[in-house]
């Protein structure tokens, strides 16, 4: 039972569409039901998504500057994507463009996301910056 929802969900059922493409004509001719083998790759991709320090914000892993699979399943993925990818608008029109147009999201790692947030502390009044209460007032001048 997945726990993925929205973009994620949607990526990953993309993906298991693009393993049914890719199984049926190498693994299991006219079978509409992965293989083993594809199978086991789908349960690891889901449980990968579920990781995602990105979350709704993730890019498509090829865009993605983390790499979160492991390198053989990352490279069946790659050849699954590889073979299905050209086949996906015939089979799958409205996935492929949905897919075309998260190609284009563009993020930043997220170790610098976290570097680049202030950090968490006591909220400032409105009208207030942080840089108004830390700075030391001048010293009055003599005349």
């Amino acid at each position: 039972m997945t726990t993925l929802h929205g973009r994620l969900r949607r990526e990953q059922e993309t993906f298991v569409c693009m393993a049914r493409i890719y199984c049926g004509q190498h693994h299991a001719p006219g079978d509409s039901v992965l293989c083993a083998d594809c199978q086991t790759l789908m349960r690891y991709a889901e449980r990968r998504l579920e990781k995602c320090p990105y979350g709704a914000d993730k890019p498509t892993c090829a865009n993605c500057p983390i790499h979160c699979y492991k390198p053989a399943q990352r490279e069946r993925a790659r050849e699954i994507m590889r073979f299905a990818g050209p086949r996906m608008p015939l089979r799958h029109p409205l996935r492929a463009l949905h897919h075309v147009f998260d190609k284009l999201r563009r993020v930043e790692h997220p170790m610098k996301l976290r570097r680049g947030r202030p950090p968490a502390g006591p909220a400032q009044p409105p009208g207030i910056q942080a840089s108004d209460t830390n700075q030391e007032r001048p010293a009055p001048s003599k005349p």
